[in-house]
């Protein structure tokens, strides 16, 4: 059967398959301006901005989190990185058939906790239950309300060669905590989920120096930064030494064969910001718990319009393509 014609799993990775797909069956049929944008969120009215998400993460609890508090987190920094303060939450449940209601009520606490350390309430939901066989045990779907605190709000338009990328942290960890979690591979490896809130990391320092900011989840670092180059008249060039990441997960990387740049966080942030207060910025984060180990990754050129290249440790230069299809599929 023609591959173009049925949906798999690599139009879930978030790379260019599932930009197509959205493109070509949801931008195609809703053509509303704000959807047409591309964002991670809905600016609605010049200062109201909406996101929604749906989490169908295997399996539910992994070290460092669990399905309900991903579903908090990852709705909060849709917003956040929009340039919003998030203020609500609603969230809906598809419960499979034979679900302990132990676990349920474990996932609806950690809900609760997630949503006080990010600042937001959850005011409003739905539940449905399936048969069983019907949902591998449960799926999440939230949405979140918060309003701009910045103007001009970071866009992708906003930037320009000289901006500096800063990245906030480790990457690669939750893809790889939850592939561990799942037992299959055989390894042990001391890796915990990213996934955090990252309202007090990065609201405090919003301003006008700040052009672009994406949270890297699915698709990775790699797929924020070729949407940020997609179509544009400018190139990125990154430093493959510059890139933070733990000696387990990179280890851990070189023995499965898998490229951190392309495995999924739930708590780290990519920042586009210009380049006379890019040290004042990171200095910033890394004041902070979640920033310590933020670093300037590279920079925007003038050259290679619409290509995302890297210096490798080597000296070399590597090109790196948006993603294709699924290193680690239901990992968010």
């Amino acid at each position: 059967m023609d591959n173009e014609r049925i949906i798999n799993l690599s139009h879930g990775s978030g790379g260019s398959r599932t930009l197509k797909l959205i493109k070509e069956v949801f931008a195609g049929a809703f053509r509303t301006p704000q959807l047409l944008e591309l964002d991670d969120a809905a600016v609605m009215d010049g200062e109201t901005v909406f996101t929604t998400d749906s989490y169908v993460v295997r399996p539910i609890f992994y070290p460092g989190g669990d399905i309900g508090s991903l579903s908090i987190y990852g709705t909060v920094n849709d917003l956040v990185v929009m340039g919003a303060r998030p203020l609500f939450v609603s969230s809906s449940f598809i419960i499979e058939e034979g679900f302990e209601i132990a676990a349920l009520k474990k996932i609806a606490l950690s809900m609760q906790d997630a949503a006080g350390r990010a600042g937001v309430s959850i005011v409003t939901g739905d539940t449905k239950v399936v048969e069983r066989g019907n949902a591998d045990g449960l799926y999440i779907t939230t949405a979140g309300i918060g309003k701009l605190i910045v103007e001009p709000r970071p866009c992708r338009e906003r930037i320009e060669a000289g901006n500096k990328i800063i990245l906030t942290g480790y990457i690669a960890d939750h893809g790889l905590a939850v592939i561990l979690a799942r037992g299959e591979l055989n390894l042990t490896a001391d890796i915990k989920s990213d996934a955090a809130p990252l309202t007090g990391l990065l609201l405090p320092h919003l301003d006008g120096s700040v052009r672009f900011m994406r949270d890297p989840t699915r698709g990775g670092v790699a797929m924020v930064l070729n949407e940020a180059v997609d179509g544009m008249d400018f190139g990125i060039l990154i430093e493959e030494e510059a890139i933070p990441l733990r000696r387990e997960s990179g280890s851990l990387c070189e023995i499965l064969g898998f490229d951190p740049l392309y495995i999924g966080n739930e708590g780290k942030a990519v920042i586009f910001v210009s380049g006379d207060s890019a040290e004042s910025l990171l200095e910033k984060l890394r004041q902070h718990p979640l920033g310590k180990e933020s670093s300037i990754i590279g920079e925007v050129t003038e050259g290679r319009p619409g290509k995302v290249v890297m210096q490798t440790a080597t000296g070399g230069l590597r090109i790196i393509d948006m993603p294709v299809g699924e290193q680690l599929p239901r990992i968010c």
